[in-house]
């Protein structure tokens, strides 16, 4: 009997197949070379730098081509990422963008309500983040829907943020960025949305550009010359095609709807306040006086032959926070300012209702016959004009900080005003927007519809600083340009200044001074083609924006089905 012994002492070792040594991972990128998705540190790296070079495309700073630039940083951090890593993302751009960018809000007001306010304008670029990384996967197998894909996708975040919450919050819109660049002459034919896609769009030939060359710089080892050379002549293309969005608008004929209408002679009143601040307001009737006096020096000089007479004087937005009807000094003093100049006051004050409420007005003060025109602010601000769900509100705040409770109590409960936005000053029909409401669309268009022949704005600017004011002259500029009408802003500290129907500021008066400028406006009934279209861009851009994020989702839904 035989036994058979499995033995393999004896046998020589069988070498064992040597694993490949793993493949480093990169720093920065993961995945497919077209469109690399960065690793997560890095993505947040970029969104920190690319939200804070759109910062700098705003006023002071004006390096408005920075704006598509930040565009395309902002698509390049979530591309390829989650829907939560997008959302965190966006996040993360728009605290870095809206801290700095709305700092000035802090200046008198405290931090929670600048943290929270820069918290809510953070989470729609957060939406942004997650709309943007779920098309992603579009650039893939159609490149060339990438940038007009961002357009689009800023478009509809800009919508939703311009009135959600509490009736919106449109500030930092990519358009209001663009006062001093070429691309403004597109407000003139889209508005304000239309203007945003553009920026947004030459954004997206930036970043599409800027895969095309990683796709060529990845494939480098393995990839002839040819095509490598093919590679970077189509990032070169869409270079290219980024900067010729952003010239295009130069062509526009700007010049066929320009004002035409009389010329009237508009005197600024900047009274200035004695000390910037919230405590402007016990200050009340000092302010008061300083634009009565101004407006007293301003009649000396024309009478002694130094000045010419104006048509209209405007005083800011809060020139008299004494209610100029119900208070007879201050009934007694605005008029002697009138008489004196000889011509009608525009100007804003606070009047109290019979209902107990209190209306933020601009009021039109004839030299002879008192206050014979009023408008009401239309869209109060909310938690400083009046405090939505005052009750929920007050007790969280009460939580986090019982001063901000005890503010939030003595907020005073503008009305809203159902008004048309305009006033009427003699034979001429002058816009009635006061401080924020230039920054949305449809007030101002309607006062356009609603006659105005001149864009004036009134505001005070006293609380903040003058990054805020300067911000504020720019969106007059851009409306300017929208609506062809020559405008004016005037405020209780500064910035006030003029512009034309093309946007070019005029008399800029320095901050925390008091001035007067002067100048000959020429009244408009024209209208533009964003005046007359109206919604229209936005609702076609923001319908677009919901396609193309249906169409992702069934991609995406698919490749998740071929990979099981």
């Amino acid at each position: 009997m035989s036994t058979v012994i499995d033995d393999d002492r004896d046998a020589a070792p069988t070498p064992e197949a040597t694993p490949p040594a793993p493949k480093r991972r990169p720093l920065l990128l993961t995945d497919a070379p077209l469109g690399r998705r960065l690793t997560l540190p890095a993505a947040l790296l970029l969104a920190i730098a690319s939200g804070l070079l759109a910062v700098l495309a705003f006023p002071p700073y004006g390096a408005w081509p920075l704006a598509a630039v930040s565009v395309a940083g902002l698509g390049a951090a979530v591309h390829r990422r989650r829907l939560r890593g997008g959302l965190g993302v966006g996040f993360v751009y728009g605290m870095a963008f809206f801290l700095p960018l709305l700092s000035w809000s802090s200046t008198q007001v405290g931090q929670w309500p600048w943290l929270f306010l820069c918290g809510l304008e953070a989470l729609a670029m957060g939406l942004l983040g997650m709309g943007l990384a779920a098309c992603s996967r579009l650039i893939d197998t159609h490149r060339w829907t990438w940038a007009p894909l961002t357009g689009v996708a800023w478009v509809a975040e800009e919508a939703l943020r311009s009135r959600q919450p509490f009736g919106g919050f449109p500030w930092g819109n990519l358009a209001f960025s663009q006062a001093d660049a070429p691309t403004a002459a597109a407000i003139w034919l889209g508005g304000a949305p239309f203007l945003s896609f553009l920026v947004a769009l030459s954004g997206g030939f930036l970043l599409t550009a800027g895969f095309a060359v990683s796709a060529t710089l990845a494939s480098r080892k393995s990839a002839t010359s040819t095509k490598r050379t093919a590679g970077l002549r189509k990032a070169a293309a869409f270079t290219a095609a980024a900067a010729l969005t952003a010239l295009a608008p130069l062509a526009l004929p700007l010049g066929s709807t320009a004002p035409d209408g009389e010329v009237v002679n508009v005197a600024v009143v900047q009274g200035n306040v004695p000390r910037l601040g919230l405590s402007f307001n016990e200050q009340r009737r000092a302010v008061l006086d300083n634009h009565v006096q101004a407006t007293l020096d301003l009649a000396d000089a024309v009478n002694e032959g130094r000045a010419e007479r104006p048509d209209i004087v405007m005083w800011p937005e809060n020139a008299s926070d004494i209610d100029p009807i119900a208070n007879a000094d201050a009934y007694e003093r605005i008029s002697q300012a009138a008489a004196a100049i000889g011509a009608p006051i525009v100007l804003g004050g606070i009047v109290h209702n019979d209902d107990g409420t209190r209306a933020n007005m601009t009021i039109v003060w004839d030299p002879e016959e008192g206050p014979v025109y009023m408008y009401s602010k239309r869209h109060p601000v909310p938690f400083a004009e009046y405090v939505p769900y005052k009750a929920f509100f007050s007790t969280v705040a009460g939580w986090i900080d019982p001063r901000m409770s005890e503010g939030l109590d003595n907020v005073a409960g503008f009305e809203h005003g159902q008004n048309p936005g305009i006033v009427e000053v003699g034979d001429h029909t002058l816009a009635g927007l006061i401080c924020f409401e230039i920054a949305f669309d449809a007030e101002t268009r309607e006062s356009v519809l609603d006659g105005a022949q001149l864009m004036a704005v009134g505001t005070n600017n006293a609380t903040f600083d003058t990054n805020e004011a300067q911000q504020q002259l720019a969106m007059v500029q851009l409306r300017s340009i929208e609506h062809a009408r020559d405008g004016l802003m005037a405020s209780t500290v500064g910035v006030s200044g003029f512009t034309d129907h093309t946007g070019q500021v005029s008399q800029a008066t320095e901050f925390n001074t008091a001035a007067v400028i002067q100048s000959d406006l020429t009244l408009s009934d024209r209208s533009t083609p964003a005046s007359t279209v109206g919604i229209l861009p936005e609702a076609v851009l923001t319908g677009a924006a919901l396609v193309a994020l249906a169409c992702a989702i069934l991609i995406n839904v698919k490749h998740r089905r071929s990979q099981t």
